[in-house]
């Protein structure tokens, strides 16, 4: 299970509170690991490890046609 909690001033530490859904019980011992995200969003974090049925060679060519200029018959 991975929850992602807030730390917070506890006297003169600083707790994490867990939500009873953890299924931790008082006097339990649990293993934590701890992880400082700093606010910031990774992709992977949101969607995992990304695989495309195409190569990335092939959609960079593909956006490269895309954005030639369209020839103009005059």
């Amino acid at each position: 299970m991975e929850l992602k909690l807030k730390a917070r001033k506890w006297g003169n530490s600083v707790g994490l509170l867990l939500p009873k859904s953890a299924g931790v019980k008082p006097d339990e011992e649990v293993n934590v690991h701890i992880e400082k995200t700093k606010g910031v969003l990774r992709v992977k974090d949101i969607f995992g490890k990304l695989r495309f049925r195409r190569s990335t060679e092939e959609m960079l060519r593909e956006a490269d046609r895309e954005l030639e200029p369209e020839e103009q018959g005059g």
